[in-house]
């Protein structure tokens, strides 16, 4: 696949991800963000574990529970109890620091050095931010301290789980499916108790909930997580990271079109900001990446984007099967 086409596949993740605020306050059962994170995380995990039939080893058991507890556990928790406690300009606001996170966490852990380039790519996070600042937040916009925290707490999450899995790669042969169903399953075993221990037994579910959970398991769990792992596999971290920016964008979206709320010009320009830094962003990493020594002009017509520094140790699983 081309460089483009991986772009676009995984940007198909965060856009997705951003109909997740609209799902979850007019589909799923107010007050039990838990119980919706592990409705999210766990039934589908198993689904993709039966499917593929291929479970960890050595090493993995325990590689897979800790990026299912940052890409899934944790995220998941710390994102549905920002939207409980945060109004969802707030919340976006707040989540979309996970790509500044991701560019200072690349360094110490990826080996990846600040460059020029690099630091193009950091400003456009920076414009970004201030982009999404503009598009969802209103001047009513009240602060929760915990939920503020959690808000906080999941960029973090989601961006030392992206580092990680650039970090670790996936193990050779190993299936893209198998790989997201290790982490789905580590992630919705660590929720499933915590959920029963906080909120109690879950209430009856009518075909309104379990048409939301079904959806947000299928859609924007299953089908998205593979293409956001792939991506993480094949551009540089922070190219990565700047497209969940995109999340935000769909979530106003859909509360214009199908909520009925107002657009207003500052929105419109904070959108505007937001494409125009991610834009920047990836046209930074793609030539940070071209004129770096053994990057992607060595894999030829494949189109894949390999790791720097310390991360090029897993330059050799990206050449794998991925389906």
């Amino acid at each position: 696949m081309s460089k483009l086409s991986i772009t676009c596949t995984t940007a198909l993740a965060p856009l997705t991800w951003g109909t997740t605020y609209l799902v979850a306050t007019q589909l799923l059962p107010p007050g039990r963000p838990l119980l919706a994170a592990a409705l999210r995380a766990l039934p589908i995990g198993l689904l993709l574990l039966a499917g593929t039939r291929r479970l960890p080893g050595g090493r993995w058991w325990w590689r897979a529970g800790v990026l299912g507890a940052l890409n899934i556990g944790a995220l998941f928790a710390l994102l549905f109890v920002a939207a409980e406690r945060l109004p969802g300009g707030v919340a976006a606001t707040v989540g979309a620091a996970s790509p500044l996170l991701v560019a200072i966490l690349a360094w110490p852990v990826l080996g990846d050095r600040p460059t020029p380039r690099a630091l193009v790519a950091g400003l456009a996070g920076l414009a970004g931010l201030a982009g999404i600042a503009l598009l969802v937040l209103r001047a009513d916009a009240r602060l929760d301290a915990l939920g503020v925290l959690a808000g906080l707490g999941g960029a973090l999450s989601l961006a030392s789980g992206t580092v990680l899995t650039k970090r670790w790669g996936r193990p050779a042969a190993t299936p893209l499916l198998a790989f997201t169903a290790w982490q789905l399953v580590a992630g919705g075993l660590l929720l499933a108790p915590l959920a029963l221990l906080v909120e109690g037994p879950p209430p009856p579910l009518g075909p309104r909930a379990l048409l939301g959970f079904a959806y947000l398991g299928l859609v924007g769990t299953g089908a998205a997580y593979p293409l956001w792992f792939r991506g993480i596999e094949r551009m540089p971290a922070p190219a990565v990271a700047l497209l969940a920016l995109l999340s935000p964008i769909v979530a106003t979206g859909a509360g214009f079109l199908v909520l009925r709320q107002t657009l207003t010009p500052p929105q419109a320009m904070g959108a505007a900001l937001v494409l125009g830094s991610i834009f920047v962003g990836q046209r930074a990493a793609a030539r940070r990446n071209a004129h770096t020594p053994g990057g992607a002009s060595t894999m030829g017509a494949a189109g894949v984007t390999p790791p720097t520094g310390r991360a090029a140790s897993i330059h050799s699983h990206m050449k794998r099967n991925i389906t």
